[in-house]
Order: structure tokens, then sequence, then C-alpha cells
């Protein structure tokens, strides 16, 4: 929905910081997150600050967006909303929004400018893929692999193809019980081009060459829902080579001193970022646009840059990303869009999955279950 005159009227009230109006503001945030480095980065960069300054708010983590969509279509249909502000990929933002489950807002009104005074609009510029969506972070999806496989016979993987590669790289892989990602990384190692992947896919010949592909590994692959499985997976060495979001494998990587190491080719770009559910009471939805105008602001997403390696969706954040909070290295070469990172990326399409997740999700667990 649109934020009708009253709404935009709590907006400025809200952003103005009046005492009167703040009374009004609900004491209580649920905010669904992903759980693990990501969530941890959010609740040090911007929630407990928040909370420092508004100590009379209490707030708790739902660790739920890999089930945004189906939790808030449950929600709405039982006409009970529990949740105050989701954190979600882009396409299902997109998903959300179109099924009128994400409240559509005006970013100027409610996010703060850039330090310099240009819009939030202009510094986030294209990363605003919807009038429901609120950017955060850019992010991929990549893969990695154990260093001490000794069948491997001193062979590192080179591409992404060394998935599929079981002769080479004997061993158990681990990938997201989904087809998004999985679908485009079979096609590329079924020899199509990065730019007719989705032209590909939207042809039933296409998918069923996709699922060929993944038929050669898939009695080989431990199926994770969370990303924190796949790391278990890799760092016990359950499984020797597979996925998870590349700052997640920052972590287990350069904090936990795990024996992995990236392999970034046709690492997949995403995006993320927060939607607020259609229908929230009004003092709700005025506490949560108060969170939003601090948690989004220059200084917060850059904050968030130097608890894990993704990169902050304001253009003016980018230049005061710099050092980890706790270890002291530099954060640059360790993001994803870092040149020597970024040789062979593919560029998620979030707009064709927004149209094809649900036909292709039930695909995708039909097969799973064959």
């Amino acid at each position: 929905m649109k934020l009708t005159k009253a709404m935009m009227a709590t907006t400025a009230l809200t952003l103005a910081g009046t005492t009167a109006f703040a009374q009004e503001m609900a004491n209580d945030m649920t905010i669904v997150s992903w759980g693990g480095a990501y969530q941890a980065s959010q609740d040090n960069a911007y929630l407990q600050p928040y909370l420092a300054a508004n100590p009379d708010v209490r707030a708790n983590w739902d660790e739920s967006s890999p089930e945004a969509v189906a939790r808030l279509r449950a929600m709405d249909e039982a006409g009970n909303l529990t949740w105050d502000l989701v954190d979600v990929v882009a396409a299902d933002a997109l998903r959300l929004c179109d099924e009128g489950l994400a409240m559509e807002v005006d970013h100027d009104a409610i996010l703060a400018a850039a330090p310099d005074g240009t819009p939030a609009t202009e510094d986030f510029g294209d990363l605003i893929i919807s009038d429901c969506f609120i950017p955060q972070i850019a992010y991929s999806t990549t893969n990695a692999y154990r260093t001490d496989v000794a069948a491997w016979n001193g062979e590192t993987p080179g591409d992404i193809c060394a998935l599929f590669d079981l002769e080479t790289f004997p061993g158990t892989r681990t990938l997201q019980r989904q087809p998004i990602d999985n679908l485009e990384w079979a096609l590329i190692c079924d020899g199509v081009a990065f730019e007719d992947v989705y032209d590909t896919l939207e042809t039933t010949e296409g998918q069923d060459r996709a699922f060929a592909k993944l038929d050669t590994i898939k009695d080989s692959t431990i199926w994770w829902t969370s990303a924190a499985e796949s790391i278990q997976s890799l760092a016990d060495g359950e499984a020797v080579m597979g996925s998870s979001y590349n700052g997640r494998f920052f972590s287990a990587i350069v904090e936990q001193n795990q024996p992995l190491e990236m392999l970034w080719d046709a690492q997949v770009y995403d995006l993320d970022g927060w939607i607020i559910p259609a229908g929230l009471p009004e003092d709700r939805l005025a506490r949560v646009l108060d969170f939003l105008f601090f948690a989004t602001d220059t200084q917060r997403l850059a904050d968030q840059a130097a608890y894990i390696s993704y990169g902050p969706a304001r253009a003016s954040s980018a230049p005061l990303v710099s050092t980890h909070a706790e270890l002291g290295i530099e954060m640059a070469p360790h993001m994803p869009t870092n040149p020597d990172n970024a040789t062979n990326a593919f560029v998620q399409n979030y707009l064709w999955w927004a149209d094809y997740r649900d036909d292709l999700d039930a695909r995708f667990q039909a097969w799973l279950a064959q």
C-alpha cells in the first residue's frame, strides 16, 4: 500500500523526534533476518546502537527470512501479523510487493539523506528495485572448498564447474535447497553463456537441461536451508565443496580459521534489504520507521561492513568502509565487488526470478523427492 497522508505526517513527526509523538510509538519490535554472521553484523552495526539510544525499546530477532514469502502469506491469510520488519532478497521483495504483502514507501520521505544532502533515492540509486524495497547490502552466493582433501592429489578447483567434476574432485557437495543459483550454475557448466542463461531457463527444454546437469551430483549433495548448515558441513569435513553467502565464508575463513578457500568464479550477485509488512498498526509502523531512518543512514551501513564482507547499498557509505571492527584487517579485498574477486561474476536476474520462482520451486522440490 502507499503511504497515506496520515502516515506521511507520522513519519515527519518521527523523523523530527518530537517527545510527544515518541510516546505513541510501540516499544517492541520483531525483526526478521537470516541468523549467523549477517544478523550479527546488523545487530552490532545498528540495532544495539539504536537500543542504546532508545533504552525503553525491546527488539527480538526472528531468523525466518528464508521462509519470508510463505510466512507472510500465511500471516495475511490468518489476519495475524507478528513481524514488524523483514530482511529479504531482491526477488522476494518484488514478489511480496506485487502481492500487496509489503508496504510501498516514499524512500526520500522515510530515509536519511547522505551527509552532503544527496537524497536517499540518488544515494541508493538503481539498488532501489521496488517501491517496497529498502536496500542494505550487495552480496554474492559463491562457493568454497576444503584445502586439505587428500583424494584430490594436490589439484585445486579453479572454476565453478569443479562442483560437477566428481572424478577430479571426489567428495560430497553442499548446495542450497532451492533452484536459484543452482540452475544457473548447472547451465553454465553445461556450456550455456552467461548472457543466455535466463532465456534458456524460460524454456522447458532449458529447465530439463539444468536438472539433468544437477542429476550428476544429486546423490553426492547435502542440501542446506540455513547458511550455517553449509558452513558446518564444510567445517566438519562432511562436505568438501559447496555454496554459501560470501560473508558467511569470510567469517569461517578469516574469523574462525577454517581450512577453506573461496571459489569466486561465477559468484552470483544479489541484493538484500528491508521490507515493511503491509498492515502494521500505526504505533508499530512509527517505531519501524524511526528505526529504519537510523539503521539505513550512511554511517550505519558503513559500520555494518566492518563486521562482514558485504558492500553497503549507499554510494556515500563506500568511502567510509575501512577495517574489520575486531581484527583490524582491510575489508575491501574481501568484498564480492573487489576487482580481483569479480573477474567472472554472474548477476542474478531478480526480476526474472520474481516471475518464475513459485513454479521452479515446485519443480525443484519434486525433483529432490524423486
